[in-house]
């Protein structure tokens, strides 16, 4: 039995009043899952737009100065 069909099977038990709360519920989290999906967007396209013309410089920095040490 797949997840789906297992919350269909406990959701066709619920009351009507109860259902309803539980589309609201689903609804909430479509919502939510779109934000967090909108916000990844904007951040990369923010991320790319600022890094525009960027690509080719050179850095004086190597990867091991980025780490952080703790002594």
């Amino acid at each position: 039995m797949t997840l789906t069909e297992e919350i269909l099977q406990h959701v066709q038990t619920l009351p009507e009043s109860v259902k309803a709360e539980v589309l609201d519920f689903v609804e909430y989290l479509e919502l939510k899952s779109k934000k967090v999906e909108e916000e990844v967007e904007w951040s990369d396209l923010s991320l790319s737009y600022a890094m525009r013309g960027m690509e080719k410089e050179t850095t004086p920095y190597s990867i091991n100065d980025l780490k952080e040490r703790f002594a």
